[in-house]
């Protein structure tokens, strides 16, 4: 028995990837060691977001870093502090924007559920182009000229969601905030690998970059990295971290926070309820350092054979047709596309069952209404990859 069996849980094989729904990505050993051993000490806290700081700056190219409760709440911050500054006052008003520069502008393309993050810090969202592409009635897809328009004395920042081929291009948003002195935020979250992204947004001149800590950099699935500006990172520290301090002896570490900026301590900011643990911290930094020395090489490499295992049990069954998924330096993926007349079950159905049974296995449903089954192998060892390859040949032959 384990401790998830004491608990009455029971474990998955996970072949869906790195959601948050299943626990995100398993880490790695040393990351888990590291995580251990950082629990067993007290350490002041801003003192550790320091040292996180200069990590991230190191590998991101960034001013400064902070170690957040993921990418929805590195939004929030981020948000929190492009409307706040160094404002205590202001810091002590959010949600309440009112009088304070509070609009953030956003393409009504990026317009998704985590944008509620935005929204969450009492910023207003401004939408800006049409989507004609998606509706069918044009061939236009939002342009840099329309972020520009947008601008007025209550915007505090531009929201930017980068997914490839975003539009418009974000060299050309960023290049109106830098001319109207208005911060762009950017959610990267799933875009690494490769590892050259964790340079790529700051070396453009976004004022403010997230990224996901547990998805495929593997740290605690609770984490996440923001980068960026130095005096923003300050003002996310000093909206998130325990202030309980009396401000004549509170001495922060200058590379994080300067003293001389601030005039007092805010009380306990928007984004206290975000708080990281230092054990979390650890890991992900340990899971970073991993990441950046191209473990995910080795990781992509030894992917391949595992989804290999998974293809030839299904290459011989005549309604299944598999073809394995390269996408510039991401790991592979497994596309299991179903005859589904053939079969007489749908995608859903299968994956129902799939679900069902023991062990349940999870796939990656976004192409459940093609008749596909796509399996990720971030979570695959080679014990799981033969059991997954076991229990996806017996429901498809069943059915």
């Amino acid at each position: 028995m384990g401790i998830y069996e004491d608990l009455g849980v029971k474990p998955i094989i996970n072949l869906c990837g790195v959601a948050t729904r299943l626990g995100g990505a398993l880490m790695e050993q040393q990351v888990v060691d590291a995580m251990v051993e950082a629990a067993q000490e007290a350490v002041p806290m801003d003192q550790l977001q320091a040292a996180a700081s200069r990590i991230i700056a190191k590998v991101t190219g960034a001013e400064a870093g902070y170690v957040t409760a993921g990418t929805a709440s590195s939004l929030t911050l981020g948000t929190a502090a492009c409307m706040t500054g160094l404002d205590a006052a202001r810091m002590w008003r959010l949600p309440d924007t009112t009088n304070m520069p509070n609009e953030v502008i956003i393409a009504r393309e990026h317009r998704n559920g985590y944008d509620h993050s935005i929204r969450a810090a009492g910023a207003k969202l401004v939408e800006v182009g049409m989507n004609e592409i998606f509706a069918g009635a044009g061939v236009r897809a939002t342009e840099a000229w329309e972020f520009e328009a947008a601008i007025t004395d209550r915007t505090a920042a531009i929201a930017y969601f980068y997914r490839p081929g975003s539009s418009p291009p974000l060299e050309e948003v960023i290049s109106v905030g830098k001319k109207h002195h208005v911060p762009v935020l950017v959610d990267a979250a799933v875009e690494v690998p490769p590892v050259e992204n964790l340079k790529r947004f700051t070396s453009m001149g976004a004022d403010l970059v997230g990224f996901s800590g547990g998805k495929f950099i593997r740290g605690p699935n609770s984490t996440g990295i923001l980068c960026g500006r130095r005096d923003l990172i300050a003002a996310v520290a000093l909206q998130q971290l325990d202030l309980d301090e009396h401000f004549d002896i509170w001495e922060p570490p200058p590379s994080l926070i300067s003293k001389g900026e601030i005039q007092c301590l805010p009380r306990h900011g928007i984004g206290r309820g975000f708080k990281v643990a230092k054990e979390e911290i650890v890991g992900l930094l340990v899971a970073l350092r991993l990441f950046t020395e191209n473990k995910y090489l080795e990781d992509k490499r030894r992917f391949e054979v595992l989804l290999e295992v998974i293809a030839n049990h299904l290459k011989e069954i005549p309604y299944v047709s598999v073809e394995m998924l390269h996408d510039d330096g991401h790991f592979p993926m497994l596309k299991v596309k179903l005859d589904e007349s053939r079969l007489g079950q749908t995608a859903y159905e299968v994956s129902r069952m799939l679900k069902n049974g023991d062990p349940s296995v999870y796939v990656f449903e976004m192409q459940l209404s093609e008749g596909v089954l796509l399996i990720s192998p971030i979570n695959l060892n080679e014990q799981y990859a033969n059991i997954a390859a076991q229990r996806l040949r017996a429901v498809l032959t069943r059915a």
